[in-house]
């Protein structure tokens, strides 16, 4: 699972491991908001929680939990602990083994990331630009030292400082799931 601000290289962290973890599945809640976007404009409300997203990627989970012996990849933003807590319970009790993978780049690294991005904005809902959401996580600075992932969570814990990181905790990871 992983935690992290927009920008941080969550979803291509997910998609390098999905790539080199043989039986895996990266789910991607932006997938979903793109989704939903698209095709399901109607849907999503106006204010409020997006229930409809998490509905959406709960299903994918619960289908892989419970149809397929694929590895779960979940890439979203995850930096709320009371809810990382539900859905890491959620996989203990259903005998996964629980990696988190802490994302903590740099706010300076997030914001040329951002300008330089040509991520689609159709995702967003309640602001307009990627720009937005950053200023958002950092006034939730106070939040997010109280919500950081700590080793007590999961079976393993990695952070990841810089893009350099990502294949030493690939490595790290395929390697703890093929001895296990």
């Amino acid at each position: 699972m992983t935690v992290g601000k927009t920008h941080s290289g969550k979803t291509i962290f997910a998609k390098a491991l999905e790539k080199r973890m043989p039986n895996s599945v990266a789910i991607d809640q932006d997938v979903q908001a793109e989704i939903l976007s698209i095709f399901y404009p109607n849907l999503i409300p106006k204010e409020g929680t997006n229930t409809i997203k998490y509905a959406l990627t709960q299903t994918i989970v619960d289908y892989t939990v419970e149809q397929t012996n694929c590895h779960i990849i979940l890439s979203n933003s995850n930096r709320s602990y009371k809810a990382r807590e539900k859905l890491l319970n959620y996989f203990k009790e259903n005998n996964f083994i629980c990696i988190l993978v802490n994302f903590e780049v740099h706010d300076r690294i997030l914001e040329e990331r951002i300008k330089e991005s040509h991520r689609d904005k159709t995702i967003l809902r309640t602001m307009s630009f990627f720009e937005e959401v950053l200023i958002q996580q950092q006034k939730d600075a106070f939040l997010e030292k109280k919500n950081a992932p700590t080793e007590k969570e999961a079976d393993y814990l990695f952070r990841i400082k810089s893009s350099g990181d990502f294949n030493i905790v690939i490595s790290k990871i395929t390697e703890l799931l093929i001895n296990t």
